[in-house]
């Protein structure tokens, strides 16, 4: 197995921990990918594009490659990829490339990018990002062949993730796949991308804080266990990696091979677990929701890092507020009397989707986490006994709304709502509206269960709240 190549050293975490909450040591590059099951190969480092013959022979020996991008990404590094391959003595079928303007992660083109693989035996590269990635990861697996993937930029943490986000029959779905075999990523290409592809990338990572305080809150009231050797790839270098979001914005290696390096992490876990939950918390199901709402702003879809950006500020704001609360002297019994029947849920979920076309998605997931008189009394007393040391667990794991907030701004991403086209009463509306989309356990589910969802949304949107009740002029970014 060849060893990553890493800018920049992951040393030893030595900060303190909260009261009963995980370790969270750092990992080096190697012993993370120790951890993957699919990917066994991590080349990270400036001028290693070149190295993609011998990756590729080490990895497929025996086969042949073919390059698969976009115009874009066949211009800034395919090109030059798909020439060494060929130059190094390896065969090659042409490259493949989309040339559609409007492409993204959807299924159809997943189909015609099979149709293409089906015509010969060829590994595949993938060169570029987020789409490209989750294209031919999708594609790859449905021909029954590993790939190689090439980083082109710092934007999202799926290049070693397990599954791919793709959007099917109007919803955005998670389809079971496995991680390329083998990823480079090349920091001066990285370090080049568009700052604003980085600032994605960035936010998405910074979305890994408020998914920890989740799994934390599903972990203690027995929804979800902490994987704790996931939560140590995850959670061991986040930090460090969000140190410098100035550096990351110019293109500083020294900021930039952190963050890439953060990124990796993030799938190497959801490599481990077969899952997105290290990486994804009610922060996503905003993202997520927004994508199967098939939303634009100014005639395309903001990037997925920059939907999660402000889905996180708005659950870091939601988690502030119910950190106020007292629950241990919450009133189970009245609470519970409260509860509505799973029909009278689902009656709600048919009227307020009725309109969209993943109302079925919204259907099934929300039977799949309503719980019963009898299951919300068990968690809403483990919620009652525990909630001191578990506040004190979400406090040292979260970082206060306003740092998150300037973090954003330095690194050049989106931290109102309005400026990725989302008004401030649909965001009102999609903390109601993604808890129905995911069974996953969140803060959503919390406030739910609690019944403080709409006085907390309240606190958040009346006057003196962090999004006021009048709509300030949209702009763009």
């Amino acid at each position: 197995m060849t060893p990553p190549e890493t800018a920049l050293p992951l040393d030893p975490n030595t900060g303190s921990a909260a009261p009963a909450r995980l370790p969270a040591s750092k990992l080096t590059l190697s012993e993370a990918l120790a951890s993957a099951r699919e990917t066994k190969a991590l080349i990270v480092g400036p001028g290693v594009l070149d190295r993609a013959p011998e990756v590729f022979r080490q990895q497929f020996p025996g086969r042949r490659a073919v390059v698969v991008a976009d115009d874009a990404s066949f211009f800034v590094a395919g090109r030059a990829v798909s020439g060494s391959l060929r130059q190094s003595g390896l065969e090659a079928h042409p490259p493949f490339l989309f040339h559609d303007s409007n492409l993204y992660a959807e299924y159809r083109f997943v189909e015609i990018l099979v149709e293409s693989l089906r015509q010969h035996d060829a590994i595949p590269v993938a060169v570029g990002s987020g789409t490209i990635n989750d294209l031919v990861k999708l594609a790859s697996h449905r021909t029954g062949r590993p790939y190689l993937c090439v980083a082109t930029a710092a934007s999202m943490d799926g290049y070693t993730a397990f599954g791919a986000s793709i959007t099917f029959q109007g919803a955005k779905q998670t389809f079971d796949c496995p991680a390329p075999r083998a990823v480079i990523a090349d920091l001066q290409v990285v370090c080049g991308a568009p700052s604003p592809m980085t600032a994605s990338g960035y936010a998405d990572l910074q979305a890994k804080i408020t998914a920890g305080a989740d799994w934390i809150l599903a972990d203690a009231l027995g929804a979800e266990p902490i994987d704790p050797r996931a939560w140590e790839i995850v959670q061991g270098s986040l930090a460090s990696a969000l140190a410098d979001p100035a550096g990351a914005r110019t293109g500083q290696p020294s900021a930039i091979a952190p963050l890439i390096e953060g990124l990796m992490l993030g799938g190497f876990a959801m490599q481990w677990t077969r899952s997105s939950r290290p990486a994804s918390g009610a922060e996503h199901q905003f993202s997520h929701l927004w994508d199967m709402e098939h939303h634009t702003f100014n005639g395309e879809a903001p990037s997925h890092g920059f939907k999660v950006g402000v889905a996180t500020l708005a659950v870091t704001a939601l988690y502030e507020v119910l950190l106020e609360r007292s629950f241990e002297k919450l009133d189970v019994s009245a609470q519970c009397a409260r509860w509505p029947a799973a029909a009278d849920t689902e009656t709600h979920v048919r009227r307020i989707f009725a309109t969209n076309d993943f109302l079925a998605t919204a259907v099934t997931e929300t039977r799949a986490k309503h719980p019963t008189p009898e299951a919300l009394r068990s968690q809403l007393e483990r919620l009652a006994r525990g909630w001191p040391a578990l506040r004190a667990r979400l406090r040292a794991q979260l970082v206060p709304h306003a740092e998150l907030k300037q973090r954003m701004k330095r690194v050049g991403a989106p931290t109102e709502p309005e400026e990725i086209g989302i008004t401030r009463q649909r965001l009102r509306d999609s903390f109601l509206r993604a808890y129905h989309i995911r069974r996953r356990f969140t803060v959503l589910d919390l406030a739910v269960r609690t019944g403080l969802l709409e006085e907390s949304l309240d606190a958040l949107f009346g006057a003196g709240g962090i999004w006021p009740t009048y709509t300030p002029q949209t702009r763009s970014t």
